[in-house]
């Protein structure tokens, strides 16, 4: 690792989207901080084959919706690889299927607590870095959801729409000191997390996506490897959508 490498921290990065963004940003040159909650193994793994490609990264435990865990994990990462210059809030949690006569408050903060929460936590330790060095990116992983309004998941999708409001807020906030703020909206990106769904719901879903078929991992991590590059330094502000067009209007 070289004074001028970038370093990015990503949240929930030891399966699915995260590992394949943690992969490209290494592919990219980045040094990746590969932060995980419970599956070591995974994040374990990850760093070695980022490693055998000739890339840097190194595995982080953290709760990032707990205060004094963020707060370790800032410190870790600093300390490791010197400073963080590429926030990437992909940590996600259950996401249960509850309609509105039967959801609670509880419910709606379990939500609140990921994308709210964590995203501010996590923004709060990195921009004074950012700030000094007048470089940086914050890339939220958001969902098509907030545009398709999905039955039974209002407590997610009002999670993912507040989300969205901190983008704009704080790339208009953040954007004089060079730090930019984007979001990448997935549709359903099929990884481990959706082992339940049958061929004939994938299969229903691209039925109705514009390009016909459904995307993946790597299509999600190629948008939030452009919003972490150099080449999109007068990008703020924006939602991208990955999702073959199914929320075009």
């Amino acid at each position: 690792m070289t004074d001028t490498t970038r370093v990015a921290l990503v949240t929930g990065a030891s399966r699915g989207l995260g590992a394949a963004i943690a992969t490209t940003l290494a592919e990219d040159g980045f040094a990746v901080a590969i932060n995980f909650a419970r599956d070591k193994d995974s994040a374990d793994a990850l760093r070695e084959r980022i490693a055998a490609a000739g890339g840097r990264a190194e595995v982080f435990r953290a709760d990032v919706t707990d205060e004094a865990e963020v707060d370790r994990l800032h410190d870790a990462v600093v300390e490791e690889f010197g400073r963080i210059d590429v926030l990437v809030l992909n940590a996600t949690g259950p996401q249960p299927l509850l309609g509105l006569a039967e959801l609670s408050w509880r419910d709606m903060l379990d939500q609140l607590e990921f994308f709210v929460k964590s995203p501010l936590l996590l923004a709060q330790r990195v921009i004074g870095g950012m700030r000094e060095r007048r470089w940086g990116r914050i890339v939220h992983v958001g969902s098509e959801v907030v545009e398709l309004g999905v039955p039974d998941s209002s407590a997610y999708v009002a999670a993912k729409g507040a989300q969205l409001g901190l983008t704009r807020s704080w790339a208009r906030e953040l954007g004089g000191d060079g730090i930019t703020v984007n979001l990448v909206a997935p549709g359903w990106i099929p990884t481990d997390r959706h082992h339940d769904s049958t061929d004939q719901d994938k299969a229903d879903y691209a039925a109705g996506v514009p390009l016909g078929h459904q995307g993946t991992a790597e299509d999600v991590a190629g948008a939030v490897a452009y919003l972490a590059s150099e080449r999109a330094g007068y990008v703020t502000g924006q939602r991208i959508a990955v999702n073959g067009g199914n929320t075009l209007t």
